[in-house]
């Protein structure tokens, strides 16, 4: 492709739609090619290509023979021209939805592109209309020049009444009167104009003075960088601490809503900015909040969505102002019966080493007493009463009831002393630690560990999306995911489940923050759920918006700001505290109204020992009684064969 100032044909492409006759009014429009060259001039950029689109009843070459249409055309031209001949209807939109497309090629291949459509038939730009919609021709960088010959009244009712029109980079180019008088009036629609006209003529151009602006406006004005003041569409449901709405009463009795959350309030900062009112449509559901916006009833659904692939398909996104970690809550692990905590206090080894020094300590007692010659036989002590004397010293209980007389008895039983205060001591210290501080059971943080553990893991009715997305993974983790998730239980409901059963709900962590806050929150502002310590995966989430609007710039540079400024974490960060306060005042409410005293009672009761930390002892004392009892009944067998 060349960059000088030559014609260059990029495509041509021939196309047969739906019979038409011209009453000469191509004769007229093949003189106004000034008029497209003039305006191209005005607005040429040095890396500017064109996309001539013409109906058949004006030849391209009459547009392209103008100089000043080449000089506004630096990189070159892409002629796509329809030609008019009997043809059925459905076969006419097949053709021109496949010659969009190509347009739309030429147009992503391009840096800059000013597109011409020249047809005097209103039935053909409005098709043309509809379908730059679904094709995706044009984005607000390009400018689109419509060249006509409409009555007033027609004219703008066409640009009134299509997107395309009305809120794209649009101006059409109107043949008013025909030679020798010659003249074109150039108008553009504003839909947020504060005058009762929206439909201003900008300009006019005429062969011998050229093209003539009417005011400061622009041929291609900024449409959106001030709303005056206009009730601007949007669309969306409660999702805390996002979005709310609480009704209320106006003092002349009717009903209002009232909208907080951090998104609100965001959204709320941009419509400041840009200077409109919120008209929140009514919706039923989340698919409805994003289809009034794909249908364009909605300019914009302003609650956080996360940039999934099979969302993009649907609409675009803003500025991705805010990352969505998505995590997953689940019941915190309760204190089970666990006789071992007898046990716990010391390592196994310690356990084996101390028995061991039991059984060899009198041994050597018993040793030593009887090799002395100053123990006399008669004072001698048998193994079993220094057995006893031994373990007794060891728990604390007491001295043996007989001092040893030599110095290496005394040194043994000093040694074992010092022996038996240092375990006694580290024993009684650990066990009441494990006693008032128990060890919980380990929990799921990661979401490996939530694959293993839960046996089902439940999201709203949203998360099919999501489901779909983990099973187009190649991560077996997420696969895993996608095959225990149940879609359909609402946040609470979900929550309530994973509080009562082994499993988890799933959503974004704000949204379960909040909601646990104001649902599961304590008096003493704990809370019997928990959130994963690991996020499933962070997602770069923003508003959804219908597919190349042309406001995304203004809302990003908005949103931008505040969250620069550090607003958008201040008010999320705002609502979950004052959910968690407002959670905690209604708690002690309801205490007061349930006599408050007998609660504080019955609290002073949970934090007191419970038999599940205590059944240790009370297991051993009951072993020891039947192993008495055992011994007792096995001495009267043997008293009782024993000779009298």
């Amino acid at each position: 492709m060349t960059m000088r100032t030559s014609v260059v044909l990029l495509t041509c492409l021939m196309v047969d739609v739906t019979s038409y006759t011209s009453h000469g009014v191509g004769g007229l429009l093949s003189v106004d090619g000034g008029g497209v060259g003039a305006v191209l001039e005005a607005v040429s950029q040095p890396t500017c290509s064109l996309i001539l689109l013409t109906d058949g009843t004006t030849s391209p070459s009459t547009i392209l023979k103008e100089e000043s249409v080449v000089r506004g055309s630096p990189w070159g031209v892409g002629v796509f021209e329809v030609v008019v001949d009997g043809q059925d209807a459905n076969e006419t939109l097949v053709l021109l939805s496949h010659l969009l497309h190509q347009a739309r090629q030429v147009r992503m291949a391009s840096w800059c592109v000013r597109v011409v459509v020249v047809s005097h038939d209103p039935v053909f730009l409005a098709t043309f209309a509809e379908w730059s919609l679904k094709g995706r021709l044009l984005v607000w960088a390009t400018k689109l020049l419509v060249v006509t010959s409409l009555p007033l009244p027609q004219l703008h009712a066409l640009l009134s009444s299509h997107w395309t029109f009305s809120m794209m980079n649009t101006i059409l180019l109107n043949l008013e009167d025909t030679p020798p008088n010659l003249r074109c009036g150039v108008y553009t629609h504003l839909p947020y104009n504060p005058l009762e006209n929206r439909v201003l003529r900008v300009a006019t151009w005429t062969p011998r003075g050229g093209l003539f602006l009417f005011s400061n406006i622009p041929l291609f004005p900024e449409k959106f960088s001030n709303f005056h003041g206009a009730r601007v569409n949007a669309t969306a449901l409660p999702f805390l601490p996002f979005w709310d709405e609480t009704e209320g009463v106006a003092p002349d009795g009717s009903r209002t809503k009232k909208y907080r959350g951090s998104d609100y309030h965001l959204l709320d900062t941009v419509a400041d900015a840009l200077n409109f009112t919120v008209h929140i449509l009514p919706s039923i559901s989340w698919a409805q909040v994003v289809s009034q916006v794909v249908e364009r009833v909605s300019l914009v659904a302003p609650v956080y969505h996360i940039l999934l692939p099979q969302r993009q398909q649907q609409y675009d996104f803003t500025f991705t102002y805010e990352y969505a970690f998505f995590s997953f809550a689940m019941a915190k692990p309760s204190l089970q019966p666990q006789w071992q905590k007898l046990y716990y206090p010391l390592t196994g080894e310690v356990w084996a080493t101390v028995l061991a020094m039991l059984l060899l300590v009198p041994p050597i007692m018993f040793i030593l007493s009887c090799v002395m010659v100053q123990e006399s036989r008669r004072n001698a002590r048998g193994v079993g009463m220094m057995v006893q004397d031994v373990a007794g010293m060891l728990v604390g209980q007491n001295l043996p009831r007989r001092l040893p007389r030599t110095g290496s008895s005394r040194v043994l039983v000093a040694t074992w002393l010092v022996f038996s205060l240092v375990i006694g001591t580290a024993y009684r210290g650990n066990l009441t630690a494990f006693l008032t501080l128990p060890k919980y059971p380990p929990r799921a943080e990661t979401l490996e560990q939530l694959v293993a553990f839960a046996d089902r893991v439940t999201m709203p009715k949203y998360g099919e999306e999501f489901r779909k997305f983990f099973k187009q993974s190649n991560s077996p983790v997420f696969k895993t995911l996608a095959e225990i998730m149940t879609i359909g239980p609402t946040v609470k409901e979900g929550l309530h489940q994973a509080l009562n059963n082994k499993q988890a709900h799933m959503g974004g962590k704000r949204s379960l923050q909040q909601k646990i806050a104001e649902q599961f929150t304590l008096q003493d502002g704990s809370s019997s759920l928990y959130l994963g310590q690991e996020s499933v995966f962070p997602g770069p989430s923003g508003w959804p918006i219908p597919h190349d609007a042309p406001y995304k710039t203004q809302l990003d540079r908005c949103i931008m700001a505040a969250v620069e400024a550090g607003l958008y974490e201040k008010w999320s960060d705002d609502m979950i505290i004052h959910t968690r306060r407002e959670s905690q005042r209604q708690q002690r409410e309801l205490l007061a109204e349930r006599k408050l005293e007998e609660e504080r009672a019955d609290s002073a009761r949970d934090r007191s020992l419970t038999i599940i930390h205590l059944q240790g002892p009370f297991i051993l004392l009951f072993l020891g009684l039947g192993l008495a009892g055992l011994s007792f009944v096995v001495e009267l067998i043997i008293i009782s064969f024993l000779p009298q």
